[in-house]
């Protein structure tokens, strides 16, 4: 016969064990996971276009002339004129834009001092002005990947053996070639640092513990495929109509049948995830007010924005060099507005800077009422910081000033819900 203290000790024993289990439980569910994003990362002075070399502006009144004159075509509004911070390089003899790649990324190390920072997302255009060539402009590729990936960054992550910085590749990195792109990608997948499983991929990062599953996308190569039109506006910053064709590199069209259906892997990974936050990141956006970028991100939300509305949490990606913060409502979807709206948010200014343009945003707030801008800043440097706890998140849009200093300051907070099923 069984003791009935032994049956009390017992029946003692599971109840603790079942309080301790869930003590743990509500400790992990309340355990903060953090993380950095930024794009557009890659502008370094020592890789120039070909053209400044052969013609520099050897005066400041010769940048500032032409910096209006793409200014006054791009339709912005002559008033809110601002050149950007300006750097003399001494080898080129000319003025060129100063480069805001290490004060950014020294900007993160010091908020990643004070604020965790578990993993970080880079959102393409992490090499200008044309990706890795192979040599081809006659540069060692393994010194440009050595200063424009390791010396900025060598610091992030430090101690921390979990920790990566998930990549995508942007229009930048597919400048040259095909073959320079996937030597981008070789680099990064050999990385301690860094990140990429293949052009396109999904990865759970260890400190989400199961929770987070991160969905990379090549939207350069998306885009490729099924093409669109010219991005032109009008004085008044409207959409000009039935422009033509723009620009694609041949060889960064879909290359076979898994590329030709990234749209698809999307939409069936994020549907089968296990994972509570479903994060997906690409380069192009799907809202922007730069004013250049509309017809990309048009052809963006055509192929994936029904997706990222029945599945995905956030969107992050660059491409513009700013800092902003969209949802939408997702009510142009097959499936119609959704009770939480979608977050989008733009991180393009770890390098470069450019302004917004006033009069599109004010039209594009008009002619889209399904997308809400809740934060717009160009001509700035900054990256963006996003904290997840329990059912809740907060992204924070952080400068820091363009005198080189690296000091982040908060700009901007956004809280969002968990949204995915």
């Amino acid at each position: 016969m069984v003791s009935p203290k032994f049956i009390m000790a017992t029946a003692a024993s599971v109840a603790l064990l079942a309080s301790a289990a869930c003590a743990q439980t509500g400790t992990a569910e309340e355990e903060t996971i953090s993380f950095l994003a930024f794009g557009d990362s890659g502008y370094h002075h020592e890789y120039q276009k070909k053209k400044l070399w052969k013609k520099p502006f050897r005066t400041l009144e010769a940048f500032e002339a032409d910096y209006r004159a793409d200014w006054a075509e791009d339709q912005k509004t002559p008033s809110e004129f601002r050149l950007p911070s300006l750097y003399f390089h001494e080898q080129m003899g000319g003025y060129i834009m100063r480069s805001g790649q290490q004060p950014v990324a020294d900007a993160m190390m010091a908020y990643c001092q004070a604020n965790a920072c578990q993993f970080g997302m880079m959102l393409g255009d992490n090499i200008y002005p044309d990706g890795a060539t192979l040599g081809a402009d006659g540069v060692d590729d393994g010194k440009r990947f050595e200063d424009i990936f390791t010396i900025p960054y060598r610091g992030l992550g430090a101690g921390d053996t979990d920790f990566r910085i998930y990549t995508a590749l942007g229009n930048h990195d597919w400048h040259t070639s095909r073959e320079g792109a996937m030597a981008q990608v070789a680099y990064m997948e050999k990385s301690d640092q860094f990140y990429m499983d293949g052009i396109f991929y999904s990865v759970k990062p260890p400190a989400g513990r199961g929770d987070v599953e991160i969905f990379v996308i090549d939207t350069e190569v998306m885009l490729s495929g099924v093409g669109y039109p010219e991005a032109v506006l009008n004085p008044d910053g409207s959409e000009k109509k039935g422009t033509g064709p723009d620009d694609i590199d041949p060889w960064a069209k879909p290359a076979n049948e898994a590329e030709r259906n990234m749209a698809a892997w999307l939409e069936q990974g994020l549907r089968n995830s296990t994972a509570k936050w479903k994060f997906v990141i690409g380069h192009h956006p799907l809202w922007a007010t730069g004013g250049s970028k509309f017809e990309q991100a048009r052809a963006m939300r055509k192929m994936i924005l029904p997706t990222l509305c029945k599945y995905a949490d956030a969107y992050f990606a660059g491409h513009e060099h700013s800092l902003e913060v969209h949802t939408d409502t997702c009510e142009t979807t097959p499936e119609g507005r959704t009770e939480k709206p979608l977050l989008h948010v733009l991180s393009g200014a770890a390098s470069k800077e450019r302004s917004t343009h006033t009069k599109f945003a004010a039209y594009q707030a008009k002619a889209y009422p399904q997308q809400t801008a809740h934060f717009v800043r160009g001509m700035i440097w900054g990256f963006a910081h996003v904290e997840l706890k329990g059912d809740e998140g907060v992204v924070r849009m952080i400068s820091t000033p363009t005198d080189g200093s690296a000091v982040p300051h908060v700009e901007y907070e956004h809280r969002f819900e968990h949204r995915s099923e």
